[in-house]
């Protein structure tokens, strides 16, 4: 698969001199940008270092990328740790250097990273400059600013448009991560499939900050990949111009060939972001949980799993259908597009249903631990999923307690007991306080930050970016 690319950078229209730095390796389909912070060129410094720093380490590496085998899980991990731990040398390096210079202590660096290996990409970022994806027309952000104001925003605590007349206005650049100005950073990576004819943009703030609408989609949907990134530049520009700009484009080759693959992909986010436990999720979040997941093939009159045996899943409908029964009764059926099993990721009890497929089809498989596992290295995705996962069970139990009322209803009142009255009244109470959290739920929720727990976030007040 031959890759395109091409970039540029531009001092801009306002500052001296450029701290912005890039690296495109074409024999490790190896692309990094970073965005320089500190002063009297410390910027540029911790900029050059990040680049080739990655870089160094990854080359060291290099039998891992040609071993790489897709469907093995452990190769995936592999990867993202060697492209974590080269980031994280590159903190080191930074860091180390700064403490040697007097002058440059402070300085560090955004970093955006993408390496593509077989049909994989794989992302690792710390701070607010982004990467794009363009795929079937659509741009898709596949970044998280590390800045105050996204975590602010993030948190529940303000949303984009009150940011500007609140008493954070003046932090707006602020980020609360940057790769070496302490020793040690939080790396975030990501892990998805790339597809034919996929686009991607790297770039820092100097660009993206002035970009509208569809400039994006634009402009990278153009057949001339040389022209792109000047155009970017120039668009930024025009707009103003105040920092380093910096564009990095990459494109991948169409392969016809390949559609069902594309839509196959597609209708596995759609139908993932149908689901209630996923709702709300963005396009890189959903990425990970598919990354977390495992496909899982059956064939008709196949038992998928028994009453009585260990749960522990959560089951997607990709394709067929499933019929589900308890001791021999019709139960459910679920088709393409739904799901079962949500509540075996918290209950670790034994399965209470019997699955059968009716069809050959495919399901998605997520299992408990790896659940866990995401809501152990996602702050902000685990209090989404855990939202969600709340919000599922709420409506389970108030279901569950109707059904409980109106089966006691045909009761005749001289078959209940006085022990039974008693545990009516009780159910009675229970319904009418689900009632209330469920009016509650339908307003507007605002949620203190210090009801949930997340990492206390220490701010690294450094020169605007």
């Amino acid at each position: 698969m031959e890759i395109k690319y091409w970039a540029a950078t531009d001092v801009g229209r306002k500052r001296a001199h450029n701290e912005d730095n890039f690296l495109v390796d074409k024999n490790l389909n190896l692309f990094v940008v970073a965005d320089g912070m500190g002063g009297h060129a410390s910027g540029e410094v911790a900029s050059a270092v990040a680049v080739q720093t990655i870089r160094d380490v990854i080359f060291a590496e290099r039998q891992l990328l040609e071993g790489f085998d897709d469907d093995d899980p452990g190769a995936h991990i592999e990867i993202s740790t060697v492209l974590e731990y080269a980031v994280h040398a590159a903190c080191a390096a930074i860091f180390r250097k700064a403490q040697q210079e007097p002058e440059k202590r402070g300085m560090g660096t955004t970093v955006v990273s993408l390496l593509l290996v077989g049909n994989r990409g794989f992302i690792a970022y710390v701070g607010d400059s982004r990467i794009y994806l363009l795929r079937n027309g659509i741009v898709y952000p596949l970044t998280e600013d590390h800045s105050l104001m996204n975590e602010l925003i993030r948190s529940g605590k303000l949303n984009a448009e009150e940011f500007a007349g609140s008493p954070y206005a003046n932090f707006k650049n602020a980020m609360t991560r940057a790769v070496g100005v302490h020793e040690h950073v939080e790396v975030d990576i990501l892990d998805f499939e790339v597809l034919p004819g996929d686009s991607f943009l790297l770039c820092s703030d100097g660009l993206y900050e002035y970009l509208e609408g569809t400039d994006i989609a634009a402009n990278l949907a153009l057949s001339d990949i040389e022209e792109i990134p000047g155009r970017f530049i120039d668009l930024a520009n025009s707009r103003g111009g105040k920092d380093n700009i910096t564009a990095l484009v990459v494109q991948l080759p169409h392969q016809p060939d390949d559609s069902g693959r594309a839509s196959e992909l597609n209708f596995t986010i759609e139908t993932l972001r149908r689901l209630p436990l996923l709702r709300q999720l963005s396009y890189q979040q959903l990425c990970k949980i598919m990354t977390a997941s495992r496909m899982r093939p059956f064939e008709r009159h196949e038992v998928i799993s028994r009453k009585g045996t260990p749960g522990g899943e959560l089951s997607v409908v990709l394709e067929g259908s499933i019929h589900l029964t308890r001791d021999g009764g019709e139960y459910a059926t679920i088709h393409a597009g739904q799901h079962f099993g949500e509540i075996d990721l918290v209950d670790t009890s034994d399965r209470s249903l019997t699955a059968s497929a009716l069809s050959d089809g495919r399901l998605l498989v997520i299992e408990r631990r790896d659940f866990y596992d995401i809501l152990h290295r996602d702050t902000h995705l685990a209090v989404k999923l855990l939202w969600n996962l709340n919000q599922e069970l709420s409506t389970r139990l108030l279901e569950t307690t109707d059904a409980l009322l109106k089966a006691r209803s045909h009761v005749p009142s001289a078959e209940i007991s006085e022990v039974d009255a008693v545990d009516y009244e009780e159910v009675d109470v229970e319904v009418a306080e689900i009632t209330q959290v469920k009016k509650r739920e339908s307003e507007e929720i605002d949620v203190e930050l210090d009801e949930v727990e997340v990492e206390e976030i220490e701010v690294t007040e450094l020169e605007e970016v």
